[in-house]
């Protein structure tokens, strides 16, 4: 780990030195809400690095996005929790966009909460991918962006870190983590010139949501796509919650008292 995190190879960029357009690294880029995302970047002509783990839905997706207007797309499909390939994967996809503006970081899984609670090797696998994963690509890039005095990194981790719920509390477990951890690197480096965006999502309409209990009153991907383009086009970093009604929801929900909390079907 500490290799990774260290290790600085990607070359400052050689062309295509202006912000327009932008230049976006996005990891987990298949994922429904990062699609969403990278079809609002493309209209807008950007420059967009796709990763993720089937390179037949990530080629569909580049030609998607090419018709929809992106004025570079390139793809790499690999393993994103084989934590000693990352340094070569950051700094190949930074040279091929020729620079980095943003990267979204939009990657995970939900795993399974019941087979969690006796497969030790399961609930590892849900941290390894959801916590450790990210901390490794996030002090690889920030360290980048601190080094080139720019950059956003925008990071989804999600409303159930707020709170552990007997429902979930291993996913939530994991991004309880990546939260905090995000937290304190913002901390660390928006002084510097560096957005740190911690994206907080409540359940969406997603492939990896479909079939769940009440999906279908879950946020719509487009809106949910919509609000985090914006955010990030600020690049103020910060914490949203998205839709923005779970920020007072979340509140209330960790206020209250834990003799009470233990007892609610959650």
């Amino acid at each position: 780990m500490a290799e990774t995190a260290t290790v600085l190879e990607a070359p400052l960029p050689t062309r295509d030195l202006s912000h327009n357009p932008k230049r976006y690294l996005v990891l987990g880029a298949t994922s429904g809400i990062a699609e969403a995302t990278c079809r609002i970047w493309a209209a807008e002509g950007a420059n967009l690095f796709l990763v993720g783990r089937s390179e037949e839905k990530l080629r569909a997706m580049a030609g998607d996005l090419r018709v929809r207007g992106a004025a570079f797309v390139d793809i790499a499909a690999t393993d994103l929790d084989r934590l000693e390939d990352h340094p070569g994967l950051l700094a190949h996809a930074i040279t091929q966009l020729g620079g980095l503006d943003v990267a979204y970081l939009a990657f995970g899984i939900l795993g399974e909460q019941p087979k969690a609670e006796t497969d030790v090797a399961h609930a590892e696998q849900i941290l390894h991918t959801n916590l450790t994963a990210p901390v490794s690509m996030l002090t690889w890039l920030a360290n980048f962006c601190l080094k080139q005095g720019r950059g956003t990194l925008a990071v989804l981790s999600s409303v159930a870190g707020d709170r552990g719920r007997k429902s979930n509390y291993v996913y939530g477990a994991s991004k309880a983590g990546l939260t905090a951890f995000v937290d304190g690197l913002r901390n660390r480096i928006d002084r510097d010139g560096v957005g740190v965006l911690t994206i907080k999502p409540g359940p969406v309409k997603t492939a990896m949501t479909a079939g769940m209990p009440g999906s279908e009153k879950f946020a719509d991907v487009n809106a949910v796509a919509k609000d985090i383009a914006n955010a990030i086009a600020k690049g103020e970093g910060g914490v949203m919650y998205v839709p923005a009604k779970w920020r007072p929801i979340m509140a209330v929900v960790r206020a209250i008292p834990d003799s009470v909390f233990k007892k609610l079907n959650l």
